[in-house]
């Protein structure tokens, strides 16, 4: 590497992309601006440095020259495009000048005025149980939003017509003023804010802006298998347009609530059951209400352990707008009674003594295996 003078003064390293430099440009470029920097001499030649860096990092050939040889390597190459002053008929400042100007522009007033503009979306969200996610529901719910001013139909004048023109953009929406002898800066005209039109005669009902706020009741269909964090789009239900323009939609946002009982993944649902030590050794059935309403029979199969976790199928959710249903996951705890009467103790001793030799199990037999050699 001759020289890394350009990298410096665009702040990046010699191995940068594109992509890098180009980034880095713009933000030098709107930092040594001489209009943000007015009379200041070093911000001036501040700025012409970093153009001619950017003129020759941007072009590979350039780059690559410049990256062997330094500056020497740029001769005939057009490699100090700025030395004589500004020029900005060079591609390093014309490739990011709408990017700049954009920046520049403290309204971001578009193009032309734009009258009527399309309303603005509402979000609601609605929390239901989960036996209202599996069956689906109907709710009804009530949003505070706004609706045409239907006195002066939107435009927010007295007698109900659209306004006149504005006296100070002349119906473009926008002002300009010049700075700097070179740019020619674009604001939102603060008269209309952007609509090319004054109103001078306000509506009494809406005070001039064409809207009026209301509590609208609306009926939500939630259909079955609906999860938390989805979202129903009801067209036109949002934000009144401005004089007239499209309504906004309403989004609806699910969440649906714990319940006692299940815990829900997806479309399957999860639940613990507690069962005695004799339904553990001997089976059995336990019945639980499903999430339907209906009685869910668990078959405990003999011998079933602790923390056994045993599947339902098709007890589960209506997966999302379907018959379809997932299953049922029931986690089985075995419960050791802590007290015993004189019968059960004298049954357990019975059972213990036909047992008679509890190691024999393979379960722990093959643990005291493992750790017999740690007995001293």
């Amino acid at each position: 590497m001759a020289d890394t003078e350009y990298y410096d003064l665009l702040e990046v390293s010699p191995s940068a992309s594109q992509d890098e430099i180009k980034k880095a440009f713009r933000k030098m470029a709107m930092k040594y601006h001489p209009d943000r920097n007015p009379g200041d001499k070093e911000a001036e030649q501040k700025f012409k440095k970093i153009n001619e860096a950017y003129e020759v990092l941007k072009d590979e050939q350039k780059r690559a020259a410049y990256d062997h040889y330094g500056k020497a390597g740029l001769n005939g190459m057009g490699g100090n495009p700025f030395g004589g002053g500004f020029d900005f008929s060079g591609g390093g400042f014309a490739d990011v000048f709408n990017d700049i100007f954009s920046e520049f522009m403290s309204g971001g007033a578009g193009r032309g005025a734009s009258y009527t503009q399309r309303g603005s979306d509402l979000r609601y969200n609605l929390n239901i149980t989960l036996e209202k996610a599996f069956n689906g529901t109907e709710e009804e719910i009530v949003i505070p939003t706004t609706e045409t001013c239907e006195t002066c139909h939107g435009h927010g004048t007295k007698d109900g017509k659209m306004p006149d023109e504005c006296p100070m953009c002349h119906g473009s929406g926008k002002v300009r003023r010049q700075q700097g002898g070179f740019f020619v800066f674009e604001t939102v005209c603060p008269t209309c804010h952007g609509s090319g039109r004054a109103v001078k005669d306000p509506c009494p009902e809406c005070q001039g802006s064409g809207q009026k706020k209301v509590n609208k009741k609306l009926k939500i269909k939630i259909k079955p298998g609906v999860e938390t964090n989805m979202r129903i789009r009801i067209p036109g239900e949002g934000m009144a347009g401005i004089h007239g323009g499209e309504k906004g939609d309403l989004y609806v946002g699910i969440v649906v609530e714990a319940h006692k009982l299940y815990e829900r993944n997806g479309d399957d649902l999860y639940t613990a059951v507690p069962i005695s030590v004799g339904c553990a050794i001997l089976g059995g059935t336990v019945e639980i209400p499903g999430i339907d309403g209906e009685k869910v029979t668990v078959e405990i199969p003999a011998g079933t352990q602790n923390d056994t976790l045993l599947k339902v199928k098709g007890e589960g959710m209506h997966l999302y707008d379907s018959e379809r249903r997932g299953d049922l996951y029931v986690n089985v705890k075995v419960i050791i009674p802590t007290k015993l009467n004189a019968k059960q103790k004298e049954l357990m001793e019975a059972f213990r003594a036909e047992c008679k030799d509890d190691c024999a199990q393979p379960e722990i037999k093959g643990f005291f295996d493992k750790i017999k050699d740690l007995f001293k």
